[in-house]
């Protein structure tokens, strides 16, 4: 019984690419100081592109500082994300508008963030599972993608804002907590039932607020309200 012979794939040609040479110790230490990290990494790719394409000066350093650019505001989005404390990382790519019972003109205004930049506050309110906290991470990553600064709190990490400046702080400590929550531009509150009230334990007597703490209280309550260019 004679085998029928298999007929053979020629091996495809592979072309090598030449692995670009590494940056000059001078220049390296040089970007190093300039502190440009993402033209120091790119940099070799970009320069024997240029000389295999025979490019134009001009369009070297466009190519290099297109990529410190595009690099800093990557570092800058992670950084601010990083920064707001966001409690799940929802976004807008998984919110369904029609599944909720916001009007669509009415999430259309607020995606645009103008009612931040006009200093206005955002109250959103329903029965509990209607995704009132989706709605309110999906803003605040929606601000932090256009280059604001979000800052998301529930009512226990304020109730520990509170509790940490006793009746024997200094009004500048208090004032000091106080600022650097309000250098956010845009302030997140939720009142998650998942979460204790941030105004005693469970199971505790409340007696009357003692004025260290009232003043701590009522001055977070007018920062947050007048001086914050958003809050939701």
């Amino acid at each position: 019984m004679n085998a029928t012979p298999q007929a053979r794939t020629a091996p495809v040609p592979t072309l090598a690419v030449p692995t670009a040479p590494p940056l000059p110790d001078d220049l390296e230490a040089l970007l190093r100081r300039l502190r440009l990290p993402h033209i120091r990494r790119h940099a070799p790719e970009v320069v024997a592109t240029a000389k295999a394409q025979r490019w134009e000066p001009v369009e070297v350093l466009r190519a290099l500082f297109t990529k410190e650019a595009a690099g800093r505001e990557r570092s800058a989005l992670a950084t601010r994300r990083a920064t707001a404390g966001f409690p799940t990382g929802k976004t807008f790519q998984a919110w369904s508008p029609a599944a909720s019972s916001i009007p669509a003109p009415t999430q259309q205004a607020l995606r645009t963030l103008e009612w931040v930049h006009r200093r206005e506050n955002l109250v959103v309110c329903g029965p509990s599972g209607t995704g009132k906290t989706f709605l309110l991470e999906a803003l605040g990553q929606h601000a932090v993608e256009q280059g604001l600064r979000v800052a998301w709190f529930t009512l226990e990490d304020l109730g520990v804002l509170l509790r940490r400046h006793l009746p024997t702080s200094a009004d500048d400590t208090v004032t000091k907590a106080i600022a650097r929550v309000l250098r956010a531009d845009v302030i997140v509150t939720s009142s998650s039932r998942r979460h204790r009230p941030a105004t005693g334990l469970p199971g505790r007597r409340r007696g009357p607020v003692p004025p260290g703490r009232r003043r701590v209280r009522e001055t977070l309550r007018r920062g947050l309200v007048q001086f914050a260019p958003g809050l939701l």
